[in-house]
């Protein structure tokens, strides 16, 4: 869980956000309390059927931001999925909601996500957001089915140790990792820290996102170009 939060804001537990004072509605902003997002969103994925097995949060010192992660069991695999909050009642941003295997949040106003929303503080939104996270929590299921489906896909690949090469240099030419960097890939898929099992598409995977760190949640682009290359290496071995 990747949840960045700079000298502006620190990180506080669940029980704190009930205490932050919100400021008066205006007839163009109506302030949403950030423990009412979290509800509502913890509620929507309780109905759905997604267990939260990790909740972190985090407030500006005014407390008038919210940044906030929740990490969802898989029920497909050893890992997991996540879903960032963010909210703000100074007006500096919309209200957030992002799902993805990777979610980053963070108090510089970045906010990334597989699948993102976003809504701005109005009587509507007050009104409407209950529904609205509920209409997007309801196809989370289906996307993480998919997501499994690929993360199977890539168990079931092996790899040679040459075509490990070739697909770590790639790596290297879509930028996706740093010079530095393929040294760390190379010996994560040699030697690798975790059990993620025989010299497959998943190793290389797992390989490539454990050497890039911090540089998937600050670039989420990324993510999507480290699956085009695993996805692409499939696809040719598979042909």
């Amino acid at each position: 869980m990747t949840l960045l939060l700079h000298r502006g804001a620190e990180e506080c537990d669940y029980a704190r956000l009930h205490e932050v004072a919100i400021p008066d509605a205006t007839p163009s902003h109506v302030p949403l309390p950030h423990n009412a997002l979290v509800d509502m969103t913890k509620y929507a994925l309780g109905y759905y059927g997604h267990e939260i097995v990790e909740e972190h949060h985090g407030i500006t010192k005014d407390g008038m931001r919210y940044f906030g992660l929740l990490t969802l069991k898989s029920p497909y695999g050893d890992y997991t999925d996540t879903v960032g909050l963010r909210n703000s009642n100074d007006k500096k941003f919309p209200i957030g909601i992002a799902f993805g295997a990777q979610v980053f949040v963070c108090d510089n106003l970045s906010f990334h996500g597989d699948h993102v929303i976003r809504r701005k503080h109005t009587a509507n939104s007050k009104r409407d957001l209950p529904g609205l996270v509920a209409e997007v929590v309801e196809p989370l299921g289906e996307y993480r089915k998919s997501q499994a489906r690929t993360f199977d896909h890539y168990r079931a690949t092996a790899l040679t140790d040459r075509t490990a090469d070739h697909v770590i240099m790639q790596m290297f030419r879509d930028d996706i990792i740093n010079v530095q960097r393929i040294a760390t890939v190379a010996n994560q898929w040699d030697n690798p820290e975790h059990d993620w099992g025989d010299k497959t598409a998943w190793r290389m995977f797992n390989a490539a996102t454990f050497a890039l760190n911090g540089r998937v949640a600050g670039n989420p682009a990324v993510t999507q170009r480290l699956h085009n290359v695993i996805d692409g290496v499939c696809e040719r071995i598979a042909a």
